[in-house]
């Protein structure tokens, strides 16, 4: 199913001549955007308090990320770019640093041991460095991942301290929750720009994407796709979220499309399917014994969401429906919402 719907993403991006849509111009290179000087620094809160109000699965993410302006690497950084080259492929070339803190917990949290075949608490502490190449249709990523999961990520001290701060109940089972690992994934992505036409003022345009991750801590295949409409679409790739999920970009470029734009806006809807070979925090510890379940195969997310940016500024909500993602998952899909506000200086 998902691969069904990745294609059929892709081929509706290849129809020419939509009923409602003029059709656009071919470009005359996929060229870079103009050069930005501007970083950007993002804060994205996901929650699925969001969503329905629960407080279960994946609980919350939080995360920070800066994206340099399209500038010179620092030294490091330049070397490895050299030899990805070939991987990357032409563009307008960023880095980026990101910290992030998950926390997992099973669906009944009021039980001091926690049922066995339920989803297993876990704390996740990541940072992350990446290299970004941009063209007018296609963004390409490479993100190193390292970080921690345990009682060294501090999940219990950030969820029950939040909770308390907040006069809600505590979680009673985190003496449970899975063992201290060094984690480390690589990820690598891909997304295509694909314009649909315009209408009554408004761009359309589909986005499919793929990505790779191989780790420890979360090792995947995904396919997906996003289909936005609105106003300034060169801007950015989507909005940012915390992988593994249908990311967009960390930063956002107002008059990339050289028009002299200084804001817009979109709508948005997207699916990603992944195929999962590891997930650290279903499958438990790599060489101890731990909590852990049953882990799904295939796990897909649908989305829908609003984005809008002026001058320096970008805000965006996403609305996620996450598949069942381990066997025995009893209270059937996860909904949760991710808040993204990012600034550019």
């Amino acid at each position: 199913m998902f691969l069904r719907f990745s294609l059929s993403v892709s081929c509706l991006a290849l129809l020419p001549g939509l009923a409602l849509a003029q059709p656009v111009p071919e470009p005359r290179v996929n060229a870079a955007p103009p050069p930005d000087w501007s970083g950007t620094l993002s804060l994205a809160v996901e929650n699925d308090k969001f969503g329905i109000g629960t407080d279960r699965f994946y609980s919350n993410g939080l995360q920070m990320s800066w994206r340099s302006a399209s500038a010179a690497l620092p030294r490091p950084l330049d070397w490895t770019n050299r030899q990805l080259e070939a991987l990357m492929g032409p563009g307008e070339l960023r880095w980026g640093l990101a910290i992030s803190h998950q926390i997992f917990t099973p669906r009944d949290t009021r039980r001091v041991n926690p049922d066995p075949t339920d989803r297993p608490y876990v704390g996740m502490l990541m940072a992350s460095i990446s290299l970004s190449r941009a063209s007018e249709r296609s963004l390409t990523v490479v993100e190193l991942q390292a970080g921690m999961v345990g009682p060294s990520a501090v999940g219990e001290q950030v969820q029950n301290g939040f909770h308390r701060a907040i006069g809600s109940t505590r979680s009673y089972g985190w003496d449970r929750q899975i063992h201290d690992e060094p984690v480390v994934n690589l990820v690598a992505e891909r997304k295509w720009r694909m314009p649909l036409g315009q209408f009554a003022g408004l761009e359309f345009e589909a986005m499919p994407s793929a990505s790779i991750s191989l780790g420890n801590g979360n090792s995947y295949g995904a396919l997906g796709g996003m289909v936005r409409f609105g106003q300034g679409l060169a801007a950015d790739f989507g909005p940012a979220r915390i992988r593994p999920a249908l990311a967009g970009s960390n930063y956002f470029q107002p008059n990339a499309d050289r028009s002299g734009r200084e804001w817009g806006w979109y709508v948005f809807a997207g699916f990603e399917g992944r195929g999962v070979a590891r997930d650290i925090a279903l499958d438990g510890n790599t060489w101890r014994n731990s909590r852990h379940v049953d882990r799904r195969p295939f796990v897909g997310d649908a989305q829908a969401g609003i984005a809008v940016y002026w001058r320096d500024w970008r805000f965006s909500y996403t609305q996620i429906v996450r598949s069942e993602e381990f066997y025995g998952q009893r209270g059937g899909p996860q909904i949760f919402g991710s808040i993204n506000a990012a600034l550019r200086f």
